[in-house]
């Protein structure tokens, strides 16, 4: 059987495994022992019991399950709130007012919650109810709540980035300082377009609630201490040489949960409550990396990856047109998987051919989170639609609907760190420096 039929084959399993409502990380796994049976001289158990052992034990994921629970840890105490009370004074003086409380909040939330769908909920939670009640418009308040809920995955920590590092064996520290710029970047082309929509629609952005002065902003902003300190923890020790990106996960930790216990919010049942979530949420990633580094391995051993790669490189793509293929193979991917499973599953088969291309694979790494950044808006497997569905009990369609513009202000941050690669490259290069 030749190297279509094979790929094809597993395609198929994995579909029909996938729609038999099998878990994700199982079905990996299950794909892969299909592979190295079928097509493979080498025996299917010990090389599944070795690999799933080395991908559960990996140092560098350890640094996962800490900012998990970080994030878990902050969604259920008061720290939303206090960051709209310390956001809403400040906002109220620039063209479309409280809707950029929810793209700043979303920016200041990602710094310390490392996860698109929490961003999305906490934020959301905070801002839907005060915008509703003021009566701002929901298309814009809901569409604008989506698309800056994926910087959950952008501005470090980032889950997602985590995944990508290990899978790429790429250093986690250095995508996380790379993260930084481009995540400021993509939220002002967020709000600069909150500007340009209420230029256009005067009418529909309701009047400033109240007048402050300056005195009365500032002492609003002391709301903020808590998560600026929090983040300067966590990002500081990275950026500083401190700490790696696992012990500062574990500063992160503290500091929620020091942050939490000075709110008041902290009792037995949060801290329970939030470690049980933190939990659930990484045993469900670490089956889908272990499932994967499984799959990856069975896919070396019949030799897909390497002569995928050599098939593209007779294709004679530029490197432009290898990303712009790439970019379109994401977004549909995103539209049936998750953005973890989607870096898992390709990463294997996709790195050699990036490296050939001579592209970094850091600056690489900020590009897949990126466009995984996309699919997380992307029907029908669209993350942060599933949450807002949930919390606001729109159809599925309407809010992709709303959400469209800010999918295509992601394609031009795409198309920004490509034409300048220095987005990227030059916060990374200052700390190598």
């Amino acid at each position: 059987m030749g190297d279509l039929g094979i790929t094809a084959l597993l395609i198929a399993a994995l579909f029909l495994i996938l729609a038999s409502g099998v878990w994700i990380g199982l079905t990996l796994t299950g794909v892969a022992w299909i592979g190295m049976q079928l097509f493979s001289s080498r025996p299917a158990g010990d090389a599944m019991a070795v690999t799933i052992w080395g991908s559960a034990s990996s140092w560098t994921l350890t640094a996962l399950p800490l900012f998990v629970w970080m994030g878990e840890i902050l969604f259920r105490t008061r720290l939303s709130s206090d960051m709209f009370r310390g956001l809403a004074p400040w906002m109220q003086a620039l063209p479309g007012r409280l809707l950029h409380v929810n793209v700043v909040g979303c920016a200041i939330f990602a710094a310390v919650s490392g996860s698109s769908a929490a961003t999305c909920a906490t934020i959301g939670k905070m801002s839907l109810p005060e915008l509703k009640s003021r009566g701002y418009p929901d298309s814009i308040a809901i569409g604008s709540l989506a698309g800056a809920g994926t910087l959950g995955l952008l501005i470090p920590p980032s889950i997602i980035m985590i995944v990508y590092g290990v899978s790429a064996e790429v250093s986690i520290s250095q995508l996380f300082i790379a993260g930084v710029v481009p995540g400021i970047l993509l939220a002002v082309l967020f709000s600069g377009y909150l500007v340009a929509w209420a230029w256009r629609h005067p009418q529909q952005v309701p009047p400033a609630d109240r007048q402050w002065t300056l005195a009365q902003r500032l002492s609003e902003s002391r709301h903020l201490i808590p998560v600026v300190l929090l983040i300067a923890a966590v990002l500081g020790s990275i950026y500083a040489g401190i700490a790696t990106a696992t012990e500062a996960a574990g500063v992160g930790v503290i500091g929620a949960l020091l942050v939490s216990a000075a709110q008041g919010s902290l009792s037995w049942q949060t801290f329970r409550e939030s470690l049980f979530g933190g939990t659930r949420l990484f045993c469900m990633i670490a089956l889908i990396l272990a499932g994967a580094a499984f799959l990856t391995l069975s896919m070396g051993y019949i030799g897909l990856p390497r002569h995928l790669a050599e098939w593209i490189a007779t294709l004679g793509l530029s490197q432009f047109q290898l990303l712009l293929a790439l970019m379109v193979f994401y977004v549909v991917l995103g539209c049936f998987l998750d953005g973890i499973s989607m870096v898992v599953l390709t990463m294997g088969v996709i790195l050699p051919t990036v490296q050939k291309a001579g592209i970094d694979l850091v600056w690489f790494g900020i590009f897949v989170v990126l466009v995984v950044e996309m699919a997380q808006i992307t029907p029908p497997v669209g993350f942060n639609l599933f949450v807002l569905q949930g919390m606001t009990r729109r159809e599925i369609g309407w809010i992709a609907r709303v959400t469209l513009p800010f999918f295509f202000l992601m394609v031009a941050a795409v198309g920004l760190i490509y034409v300048f690669p220095q987005i990227v490259s030059f916060l990374p290069a200052q700390m190598r420096g």
